[in-house]
């Protein structure tokens, strides 16, 4: 009887604990970042994932078994194993009419493309390191594959901290003499000739206008830093040269600011450049001059994330799911867009109050979709030229890369219809 009863306890035991359950709130989770790397891989496995949208911060809800429980432990990350009543439970609530809540089926792992030149620097990108970190596979790619239509490869396309003006980052001004500033320049002038241009600046549009085309025929794009402004000046000054004598050999156009064309950009709008070669910005697209003179205060620099309605708006229920609503504020070249810039069908995803920006945006072009995060690393406040990257296993928690990480497994989600 005896045995009977335990074969009955062990059956009993199997048949219901069928699901494995990633806590993605404060308190459940100790590797946030390493989740989504198993919930990347567990998508490359064929399973399928649901995520739970603001259900324990973001959770993560996929079938149970023996390779998947293996894989988590070696990356560190806490699991849960829950019963088919349990499971059942917590779809319940979620589906309630009076939760702020939905699940969405991630299907799919995205192919992830990276664009970034050959032989980057330390400190060029968040994104590939915690990329790297989660484990999470990519292809760096650079000009010649992205003229090549080699975009059309990936479903996910991350843009490097770059400069897509043709003025080398705007680095002029504090280090023309540099080394590594030189050396630079030289190689984007002699890949501009070898792939038949006369000007980076000529070379960088084709490249935008490549990726402009990538998004609205349906991929996703997301940019952090100088990437998100410079792409955008870039398209509206098609046909118009604002680069001075010291990045393309000549002068720049006569009154070059009249003839931007803002229709042509996916987010800003009403801009004014930046002409002085040795300021260290573009555009007033930008707030970090503003929000010094406005003595931001680094204890009060942090950003709000944006409540929607999971069931009625879930694609920005998801890029902002996170374990707090107020995540940390970082500087960068690009730190965040001043709000009367911004286009009026853009979704702000994230707004620092004190100094009325927007942190992380989010928008539709085509039959694509882009966001635009602004900052340059999450966890270093004010990453300086030459300063060492960021050590990920010392920020396993942190809510700034998570936004990152939600942006990568978006194009998993099985595409629903947005009612908003």
């Amino acid at each position: 009887m005896k045995l009977k009863t335990l074969i009955f306890f062990l059956v009993t035991f199997f048949v219901k604990a069928n699901s494995i359950l990633l806590p993605m709130d404060a308190e459940g989770q100790q590797n946030h970042l390493k989740a989504y790397g198993i919930t990347y891989w567990v998508l490359t496995k064929d399973y399928k994932v649901n995520w739970l949208l603001n259900y324990r911060g973001g959770s993560f809800l996929m079938p149970d078994s023996e390779e998947i429980r293996k894989e988590c432990k070696i990356r560190g990350v806490t699991f849960e194993i829950i019963s088919d009543g349990e499971t059942a439970s917590i779809l319940n609530e979620i589906s309630s009419p009076s939760q702020n809540m939905e699940s969405v089926v991630l299907e799919k792992a995205p192919k992830i493309a990276v664009y970034t030149p050959k032989g980057k620097q330390p400190w060029d990108d968040a994104v590939t390191m915690v990329l790297t970190y989660a484990e999470i596979p990519y292809t760096e790619i650079y000009d010649e594959e992205v003229l090549s239509d080699q975009l059309l490869l990936y479903e996910w396309l991350h843009l490097h901290h770059e400069d897509f003006t043709g003025q080398y980052g705007k680095f002029f001004g504090a280090y023309r003499n540099a080394p590594w500033y030189i050396e630079q320049k030289l190689q984007a002038e002699e890949l501009a000739k070898k792939l038949g241009y006369n000007k980076v600046s000529e070379e960088k549009l084709a490249v935008s206008k490549k990726i402009r085309d990538y998004v609205i025929g349906g991929g996703f794009m997301f940019a952090m830093c100088s990437a998100t402004d410079s792409f955008d000046i870039a398209l509206s000054a098609e046909g118009v040269d604002i680069c001075e004598t010291m990045f393309d050999g000549d002068p720049s156009d006569a009154n070059y600011q009249e003839k931007i064309v803002y229709n042509n950009t996916f987010a800003f709008k009403n801009f004014t450049l930046e002409k002085s070669p040795i300021i260290y910005e573009f555009s007033d697209i930008d707030t970090t001059n503003d929000r010094q003179n406005k003595r931001v205060p680094f204890e009060q620099d942090y950003f709000s994330l944006m409540d929607f309605s999971a069931k009625w708006d879930p694609i920005p229920t998801m890029l902002c799911q996170n374990h707090t609503q107020l995540v940390k504020g970082f500087m960068g070249q690009t730190t965040a867009f001043s709000g009367d810039k911004i286009k009026s069908n853009i979704l702000r995803l994230g707004e620092c109050k004190i100094n009325g920006e927007a942190r992380y945006i989010h928008g539709t072009i085509g039959k694509g979709m882009f966001t635009f995060y602004g900052g340059h690393d999450p966890e270093d406040y004010q990453h300086k030229v030459g300063d060492p990257p960021t050590v990920l296993d010392l920020h396993p928690n942190s809510p700034g890369y998570r936004l990152i990480l939600n942006n990568v497994l978006f194009p998993a989600a099985k595409k629903k219809k947005q009612k908003t």
